[in-house]
């Protein structure tokens, strides 16, 4: 499965990917809102390892490498958590090396998944879990179209600490009425 937009290349992440996960993945500082986050290059081995091969099998996560498309360069990724096929919902999530934030990639990787996900694969609603503190990440979900659906105090444990939640979410319909 590999999904192409303007600028991008998505496809499955393989263990040949480790070195560049690794180069942003474990900055500390661009990824604190991150539930993980390798200190070493078997970590990313064994995060590739159980990430599914296979797109859209209950419980699981499958994760697509995004590329730009000139240089060919490795610059995030992007999660996406399938619960069990029956209510034909997911969840997503997206990384970008800091070196290319704000510059509309995360925005053109999340459209393109969620077109998918609901053209391709027939899902009915999308989420996205994501820290009150990562406002970046918050207005990249309302301006693509989400609506924040939940505020859960303290209900994840990450990097040592409790964390709030906030859900955001977007259903097929609202999705083509965007489009």
């Amino acid at each position: 499965m590999i999904l192409e937009t303007k600028r991008l290349i998505l496809r499955p992440i393989t263990i040949d990917d480790k070195y560049e996960v690794f180069e942003y993945r474990s900055d500390i500082e661009t990824n604190k809102y991150q539930g993980w986050i390798p200190t070493t290059i078997s970590d990313v081995e064994t995060f590739i390892g159980k990430v599914s091969k296979q797109i859209n099998e209950p419980n699981t996560w499958f994760q697509f490498i995004i590329i730009e498309k000139e240089p060919q360069k490795i610059i995030g990724d992007l999660g996406i958590h399938f619960f069990d096929n029956e209510n034909r919902q997911a969840e997503i999530g997206c990384t970008l090396n800091k070196h290319f934030q704000n510059k509309g990639y995360a925005t053109e990787s999340v459209k393109s998944v969620i077109d998918y996900l609901f053209k391709g694969l027939g899902k009915h609603r999308i989420i996205a879990s994501i820290d009150p503190e990562n406002k970046n990440s918050i207005r990249l979900v309302e301006r693509i179209g989400f609506r924040k659906e939940a505020h859960f105090v303290e209900s994840l444990f990450i990097n040592g600490k409790w964390v709030d939640d906030l859900i955001y979410a977007m259903i097929e319909k609202d999705w083509e009425n965007l489009n």
